[in-house]
């Protein structure tokens, strides 16, 4: 078995190795384009806020030095932004693109009021502050708002008390379509009150629409300035288009994804011819042993496979065909297998007997004291003797007798039938297994029917507590302890006891009896045997050990025999303890 397995893996992988590394590309490939979508998704969101966060996630600082992706120079030069990092004592060690009137070194209240404002002298900022090298370093990225200062210059020429007067609404409306925007003027419920250029209908705006304007610039189409008069309470809105490429978006990415969308397809249909090839190469020798199963379905396990077929697998000189090579070992097993079906076909016959013979052994056992029964009660009904009353007393006793024997039957008759569809109740309960022992043992001891064996007890110091039910419990000791009394002849020593080894609790009974033949041994615990020794005058129906080994299995238990013959027999049970 481990041949052929090696012989499928190499088989298959020299196949499959080649299409796997083509799938492994693409999902790799395809893994970091949709990486870097999200991420200009984002950033195009927050910019240039999110471009911040990728300057300050790629710097790397080595031995003091600031070291930052040469791309981040171009491209803040081509939006027109500057870039400073300050260390701790206000100092810019490194900087980007910027304007010459800024300072080089800040003060203490410098630094706080560009935390607070988001502006330094003309320019609007954003600022992260930085511990990832080991040393505190604050980022600023600034950048011109022109929107802004044309919003303020307008706001002081054309507007008054926040509005715009009426006689500047054509002059204002020039500039505005000079720049290809609108201008919303909304008061303090958001409500637009003017609008000037070539206008998008908007009626009004919520409260958190310019919060979200000012903090995701990037989920908007246009570029949008804002200006708030503290006086009037009006709020003015610039829209100016955008540009049609953001800070990062990559030119090659629309390219990129169309190529991947072509070469996912071509690598699809690849597979699918690939796994089409494999159904007809692999899938015909299937056929073969389905023919067989048919075949086995109607119980002709003789004929694995048909002369037809035969001839499809074999040459001449009865080896395998290529094709087949591969399915050697698989055509072995199917033989073996056939074999071994065949002797299950003559052991499911045996057991037909042994059941038949069993309810022939069961007609006896019920037949006998039947007959005893019913002869007396004949003899009893027909009045054609006179009983005294000690005769009397011993037709009572022998038909009580004959009634429990039969009751008995009956009842491990129902026993057997209910553990075997696990219909039998088990509430367990914690025990203390060298007590139960003990008192099952003494009662045997104190039993004046049983005073042809020496029966003992030998327990464990430390108490062995279990989970069990101590009624079916009980019965399963029983069932032991009077099998080893039953079966041996008297003076026989039978010793019971109780220990404790590697995690479990142990039950041995043990006895230095006749013991018992390899057949006897194997079958003990099959329902319904009642041993090879047909010199024994034995009773029941070959039900107590089975039940026996059924109770110790409900109770998560193992029992096992070892004995010969003229040895003695030792059954040993183990149980996980608490």
């Amino acid at each position: 078995m481990k041949r052929i397995g090696r012989r499928l893996t190499l088989h298959f992988m020299y196949q499959f190795i080649f299409l796997s590394l083509f799938i492994f590309s693409i999902l790799f490939i395809l893994l970091f384009f949709l990486l870097q979508y999200f991420i200009n998704e984002d950033m195009k969101k927050n910019l240039p806020a999110g471009s911040l966060d990728m300057i300050v996630a790629e710097t790397v600082v080595e031995n003091g030095d600031i070291i930052l992706n040469p791309k981040w120079t171009e491209q803040l030069k081509e939006k027109n932004m500057w870039l400073q990092v300050i260390n701790k004592i206000g100092k810019v060690v490194y900087h980007i693109n910027v304007p010459a009137q800024l300072p080089k070194v800040y003060k203490v209240d410098e630094l706080v009021q560009i935390h607070e404002k988001n502006r330094v002298q003309s320019y609007n900022i954003y600022s992260r502050f930085d511990t990832s090298s080991g040393q505190p370093l604050l980022f600023i990225l600034g950048y011109d708002n022109s929107g802004l200062h044309t919003l303020q210059e307008w706001f002081q020429s054309y507007g008054k008390e926040g509005l715009i007067r009426k006689e500047n609404v054509s002059k204002l409306e020039k500039e505005v379509n000079a720049l290809g925007g609108y201008l919303h003027v909304i008061n303090r419920e958001g409500n637009v009150v003017q609008a000037i250029g070539a206008v998008k209908k908007k009626e009004m705006y919520h409260p958190l629409d310019i919060i979200s304007i000012k903090s995701e610039p990037g989920r908007y189409e246009t570029n949008v300035a804002t200006y708030h008069n503290d006086k009037s309470g009006f709020i003015w809105l610039l829209h100016t288009p955008k540009k049609q490429e953001d800070l990062l978006e990559q030119s090659f990415l629309p390219k990129a994804i169309i190529n991947l969308i072509i070469f996912s397809v071509s690598v699809l249909a690849m597979t699918v011819c690939f796994s089409i090839w494999h159904g007809f190469r692999y899938g015909h020798p299937l056929l073969l042993f389905l023919g067989w199963f048919e075949r086995m379905e109607k119980g002709e396990y003789d004929v694995v496979l048909t002369k037809e077929d035969q001839k499809k697998l074999f040459r001449k000189n009865r080896k395998l065909r290529f094709r087949y090579q591969l399915y050697k070992e698989v055509i072995d097993a199917f033989y073996k297998m056939a074999e071994k079906l065949a002797v299950s076909e003559q052991e499911r016959s045996r057991l037909e007997r042994a059941k038949e013979e069993w309810m022939t052994g069961i007609s006896h056992d019920l037949r006998t004291p039947l007959s005893t029964i019913q002869g007396y009660g004949q003899l009893l009904e027909s009045g054609q003797y006179e009983w005294s009353d000690e005769e009397l007393q011993e037709v009572g006793k022998t038909i009580r007798e004959k009634g429990n024997y039969m009751l008995a039957l009956v009842e491990d008759f129902s026993l057997v039938f209910r553990l075997k569809n696990g219909q039998l109740p088990f509430s367990m309960e914690k025990v203390e297994l060298n007590e139960l022992v003990r008192r099952t043992v003494l009662k045997y001891v104190n039993d004046m029917t049983v005073q042809h064996v020496h029966l003992s007890y030998e327990g464990e110091e430390q108490a062995m507590i279990i989970e069990a039910n101590p009624k079916w419990f009980q019965r399963m000791l029983d069932n032991l302890i009077y099998n080893a009394i039953k079966h041996n002849p008297p003076g026989t020593k039978i010793i019971v006891m109780t220990k404790k080894e590697r995690g479990y609790a142990t039950i041995v009974v043990e006895d230095n009896g006749k013991g018992m033949d390899e057949e006897t041994k194997n079958k003990l615990f099959e329902r319904y045997y009642r041993g090879t020794n047909t010199d024994d005058k034995t009773e029941g129906v070959g039900l107590g050990m089975s039940i026996a080994k059924a109770i110790a299995e409900v109770h998560q238990g193992k029992i096992k025999v070892e004995t010969s013959i003229g040895r003695g027999t030792k059954l040993l049970l183990t149980f996980p303890y608490k």
